[in-house]
């Protein structure tokens, strides 16, 4: 990919420690360059504990603005100068626009998942999902969940952690464990099934000792899974098999890149161009 850089040039970037393995550039450098925007998109290391001086850097050499992962995203939230309704429910942000020398700080995980889950054909409304997993991506997940008008269970082996992440909506949120009985009560009654751990992520040996409550979930609900390497996990094999609809992470890994760069840009473009050009950059790495 060849960048073309000018004297306007605007800069954006990722931050994070580590962050040299993200694929942020290739996805926002691709989107940028298909939409004819003026803006050049970096990878920059940020030690942990450094996340308020970066802020003040960034203001002061004119960043548009810039993504974060960890181990900033909880880091940044009390610094922010405004924070969107859903990055100060979850307590996360993982976008940060700098506009007239504020920074505004959004969180996209959920709202990218929301985006994904509308192109498989389901609306959260009045749903009842049951998430697996307690972690930032399960947190930001069931909050956009959540305001878009779901019911939802969080499973988590450690069902304190559950407990704490339902505190954010209590009315409309409940904890569970995460043993095989356990997970087949829930499945009986759940529209949605999200994984939200990294029980079947590629390069570790984690995965499910027990599929069964797949086969108790009501007949057309939906299996999501944030991982998105490999492709299709154990959990989405069965789940087709059993002819579920189903999807794994990627899209909610570009739809919220696409969401992050309409906040750094503050102006409409072909969201079906930038998605295409993000898938087409992605496959190209692969």
């Amino acid at each position: 990919m060849r960048v073309e850089l000018k004297n306007t040039t605007r800069k954006l970037c990722i931050i994070g420690d580590p962050v040299l393995h993200s694929k942020s550039p290739i996805l926002q450098n691709a989107m940028l360059s298909a939409l004819g925007l003026d803006y050049v998109y970096l990878c920059q290391p940020v030690a942990g504990g450094l996340a308020e001086e970066w802020l003040r850097f960034a203001k002061f050499a004119g960043y548009a603005g810039f993504n974060a992962t960890m181990p900033h995203k909880e880091a940044l939230v009390p610094l922010m100068d405004e924070l969107d309704p859903l990055a100060a429910k979850c307590a996360a942000v993982n976008t940060v626009s700098i506009r007239e020398g504020k920074a505004c700080g959004f969180n996209t995980d959920g709202g990218g998942f929301l985006r994904a889950l509308d192109e498989l054909g389901v609306s959260p409304e009045e749903k009842r999902v049951l998430l697996l997993g307690s972690g930032g991506a399960a947190k930001a997940v069931s909050a956009a969940l959540c305001m878009a008008g779901a019911t939802v269970t969080v499973c988590n082996r450690t069902v304190k952690r559950a407990e704490e992440l339902c505190g954010m909506y209590p009315q409309v949120m409940t904890p569970a464990g995460f043993s095989v009985g356990e997970l087949r009560r829930e499945a009986e009654k759940a529209d949605v099934l999200v994984n939200c751990t990294s029980l079947g992520m590629a390069g570790t040996d984690a995965q499910f000792e027990d599929f069964s409550f797949l086969e108790v979930l009501p007949q057309n609900a939906a299996v999501c899974d944030a991982i998105y390497a490999p492709a299709k996990t154990e959990l989405l094999k069965r789940a087709e098999e059993l002819g579920h609809p189903a999807m794994n992470g990627m899209g909610m890994l570009l739809h919220q890149a696409v969401l992050a760069l309409e906040h750094f840009v503050e102006e409409s473009f072909d969201e079906t161009t930038a998605l295409a050009a993000a898938r087409t950059a992605l496959e190209a790495t692969r």
